[in-house]
Order: C-alpha cells, then sequence, then structure tokens
C-alpha cells in the first residue's frame, strides 16, 4: 500500500492544486518514482488510499499501467491515520497467499533495496519490520533502538531535541504480517508510529529495523522538494527518467517543451512547458504547460501547471500556482 491522503500542507501554496504524492519530480509524480521502485523489486499489485485532491491523483496515476503494475484506490471519506488508512484496505490484503504486505509513504523519493528489507523480515520471522537510516535531527522521525540482530527494543515517536534515544529513524517503509491487522481497531484514526508500534513492542512481538544507507527523503517541503531534483540529476537518487526527457548540463526538459531562452543550474521544466526568447531560468521547476515569457528572469522559483508568467522583471524565491493572463 502506498499512502496518498495526506493534505501536504508544508509544501503549500504547490499543494493547492495537487496533492503532495502528485507533485512532479523531474517530470514525474513523486509517487509515479515509488510505483517504479516498487515495480523494480517485484511489487506490482498495489493500494493507494486517497482524501485530499484524491480525484486528481487517481486520474494523474489511472489504473497503473503506465507503471507496470495494477492500482486500486480507497477513497477516504475523512483522514483516518496511516494505520486507520491501512486498516480500511484490509480485505485488499487478506486476499494474498502471502502473510507479508508492504506500506511506503506516497511523498518519499528513495531507491532503498526493498528485496534486501523484505528478505530480512522473512529470515526472522518478525510481526513487524521498518526501514531505517541515521538522520541528524531525530526529533522530526520515530526512533527505534535495537540489539545486536536489529530487533527493536524501544521506540520513541518524534522525540523532542536532546532527548532522543537514538538517531535511527522510522523512515516509514514497513513491512507486517497479516495479524497486525488484530492490533488496528476499525473506523478509529490510528497511527503506526504512536499507537502500532508501541502495542507490538508491548505485547513481545518481534520487531525489526533494517538499516540502510539508502537515499530516503520525505519530499515534504520547499527546500527538499528542490533538492530532491537536484538530487535526481546528479544521480543521488536512482530514478527512472520520463521518455523523451533530455538532461543537459545539469538541467532537465521533459518532451514537448520549447526551450528558446536560457537555462542553468538544474532548472526542471515539464511537459509542453515553453521559454521564450530572452527568458533567463535559474534553479527552478517548471510544471507541465507553464510559460514563461521573453525578459522575464526567474531565480529559485516553482511555475505551477499551465502557469504564464508574464513579468518583464526579476523574480526570486516564489512559488507561482495561479494562471496569470500575460500582459499585452
Amino acid at each position: 500500500m502506498v499512502l496518498g491522503a495526506g493534505i501536504g500542507s508544508r509544501l503549500d501554496p504547490l499543494t493547492r492544486s495537487l496533492p503532495k504524492p502528485a507533485v512532479p519530480v523531474v517530470g514525474k509524480p513523486v509517487i509515479g518514482h515509488i510505483l517504479d521502485h516498487l515495480k523494480h523489486y517485484g511489487v506490482t499489485e498495489i493500494m493507494i488510499n486517497v482524501q485530499y485532491l484524491g480525484e486528481k491523483l487517481m486520474t494523474v496515476i489511472g489504473d497503473g499501467s503506465s507503471y507496470g503494475v495494477k492500482v486500486s484506490y480507497s477513497v477516504e471519506d475523512e483522514l483516518w491515520g496511516d494505520a486507520g488508512g491501512v486498516k480500511r484496505c484490509e480485505a485488499f490484503f487478506r486476499d494474498s497467499d502471502d502473510d507479508t504486505f508492504m506500506v511506503v509513504g506516497g511523498d518519499d523519493l528513495s531507491d532503498m533495496d526493498f528485496g534486501a528489507i523484505i528478505a530480512e523480515h522473512k529470515a526472522k520471522n518478525a510481526t513487524a519490520t521498518i526501514g531505517a537510516k541515521r538522520v541528524e535531527d531525530p526529533s522530526q522521525f520515530g526512533i527505534a533502538v535495537t540489539d545486536a540482530d536489529n530487533f527493536i527494543t524501544r521506540f520513541q515517536e518524534k522525540p523532542k531535541p536532546g532527548e532522543a534515544f537514538s538517531n535511527l529513524a522510522n523512515t516509514g517503509v514497513y513491512l507486517f504480517k497479516q495479524r497486525v491487522f488484530d492490533t488496528i481497531p476499525a473506523a478509529t484514526f490510528y497511527g503506526f508510529g504512536k499507537d502500532v508500534l508501541p502495542t507490538l513492542l508491548a505485547a513481545g512481538e518481534p520487531m525489526l529495523a533494517v538499516p540502510t544507507d539508502a537515499y530516503w527523503e520525505d519530499v515534504g517541503n520547499l527546500t527538499i522538494y528542490r533538492k530532491a531534483q537536484r538530487d535526481c540529476l546528479d544521480g543521488a537518487v536512482r530514478v527512472v527518467f520520463p521518455a523523451g526527457a533530455r538532461v543537459s548540463e545539469n538541467c532537465f526538459v521533459c518532451e514537448g517543451a520549447q526551450v528558446h531562452g536560457t537555462l542553468s543550474d538544474y532548472t526542471v521544466v515539464g511537459k509542453n512547458a515553453i521559454i521564450e526568447a530572452g527568458a533567463i531560468v535559474k534553479n527552478s521547476v517548471l510544471w507541465d504547460g507553464a510559460i514563461v515569457k521573453a525578459g522575464t528572469y526567474l531565480e529559485n522559483c516553482v511555475v505551477g501547471n499551465g502557469v504564464t508568467v508574464s513579468s518583464t522583471h526579476g523574480i526570486f524565491n516564489a512559488q507561482i500556482v495561479e494562471a496569470k493572463r500575460p500582459t499585452p
């Protein structure tokens, strides 16, 4: 299951027009990169829960065939938390012959070795397993303390600065045995980090944390969103670029885009976008169909789908998400 129901308030105003899992990273929805990665490891039947702007996410991903997977949707009338959302899809997982199921965040960009995590989960017969990574600031994450065999002995959800027991963070990549559903109440807002994992630990269930040095970022704020584009172009994370895209001098241009101006410093240009002659775009992300008129200078900007930027002045550090009528 890929979690796609969040609001994405930290990416506002970009998420006023698209749900967070649908925001493009190098020309592809971030959730699309997740589907590519799951397919690579043989995971082809996927449930996505949707709520905020859910219809747009379903339109963007469709039935999953363009990613080589089969996607089903759970439409939530209200937010139920990550565990509560998974509980609503219990029948989907119970229909499987495999006792193990996987849950990943819909706005995470990663090239984590899912195969190794799955193998470790099954080899050690864990009830629950998390992908884990060392982080500099543990206060933003659930933190695990493990023994020599990587079994979790203590869990701490988003500790206050200076109070963390470790810096081994829960990445939100989970593997569970189906009996975990017995610990999640129906029709209740419920979380894995806050509710399920502490319950399993208290019950003495075997829980693993599998450490990884792989790339992993929650594309949850504007700083990381722009960093993710750069990391893809630098090869810091392995992704599948959209067909027909071209990369030159650290800039990325999707199929159908027309570039007559100047691009530099990791600029990403979406499908059918237009940069007119005399325009200069630096370290910016243009979504599909965006137009930058002649004489405009953009730096550190994100321009939304179908937006025309008609200023003949410099624009810096802006998120331009509302369509503007071109200046005559």
